[in-house]
């Protein structure tokens, strides 16, 4: 057993709103996600919101996974109004995508076929969209929880688990 099994998957929610961000309304979504996470075992160490559009969500993403080993959630942004553009923004951010996740969570209901939410990784940290709804956040999270502590010690423990040596024999090189 890893030391890292016992320690918390440490969490932060980003939600993308530009109604949130300007004060007209309130973080609902958010708040249910911090609530939920807490209480699923995860550690919430940062909420922070930005307003919609692809480039405030890539610049946010970027800032918020400097240097942290978690999971990202965003709320917000993933549908097909003119503003939803956490996806692009978070395309334009991540270094590799991890489609399996999106699509798990797609299925959780008939709704989810609407979401054009994205997963992938920035550094050591892990995205995840998730719908603005305090429903469809939870519950599109919920899709993948079983797996994302296991996703991040991933990233942070096997970092470079190929050997350095390319031999002429490796099929990958020859």
């Amino acid at each position: 057993m890893s030391e890292h099994e016992h320690t918390p998957t440490q969490a932060k929610i980003l939600t993308v709103s530009d109604g949130v961000r300007y004060g007209t309304r309130e973080d609902r979504s958010g708040a249910t996600l911090q609530a939920h996470l807490s209480s699923v075992g995860y550690e919430v160490v940062e909420r922070a919101l930005t307003e919609d559009g692809s480039d405030a969500v890539r610049d946010k993403l970027i800032e918020l996974a400097a240097g942290f080993n978690g999971v990202i959630i965003t709320t917000g942004g993933t549908g097909f109004g003119p503003r939803d553009l956490t996806p692009e923004g978070t395309r334009a951010a991540i270094e590799r995508e991890a489609p399996g996740l999106a699509e798990a969570m797609r299925l959780v209901n008939p709704l989810g076929r609407l979401s054009r939410g994205i997963c992938g990784t920035v550094g050591t940290a892990l995205v995840i969209n998730t719908p603005g709804s305090t429903k469809g956040c939870v519950e599109t999270f919920d899709a993948i929880a079983d797996v994302i502590p296991h996703a991040v010690r991933l990233m942070v423990d096997n970092k470079d688990q190929h050997p350095h040596a390319e031999t002429p024999s490796d099929p990958a090189h020859g």
